[in-house]
């Protein structure tokens, strides 16, 4: 009987831990013109590249990482939009 109340609480415990982790995991947004050259996450549709660390100068419009929620307006030059698509919508 100890075995099992031990292995119950123990399943408490970590099922806690598991949903602890996830709701302290930020949610993403896509921030343009910040990425240095090669460490890109990917790019726009307009880009001359298809994706990851493809990126070949730094700061480029249309490229993109992957930062928490919130960060992007808090960067110089970082925007929510490619440039692409910016000038598209004009």
């Amino acid at each position: 009987m100890k075995a099992i109340l031990t292995t119950a609480i123990g399943g408490f415990l970590v099922l806690g831990l598991a949903g602890a982790a996830n709701a302290a995991t930020p949610q993403m947004e896509k921030c343009f013109g910040v990425a240095k050259a090669g460490m890109n996450d990917c790019s726009s549709n307009k880009s001359s590249h298809s994706c990851a660390g493809q990126a070949t100068k730094n700061s480029d419009s249309n490229d993109f990482v992957a930062l928490p929620k919130g960060t992007c307006n808090k960067i110089a030059n970082g925007s929510l939009v490619a440039d692409a698509m910016m000038k598209k919508a004009m």
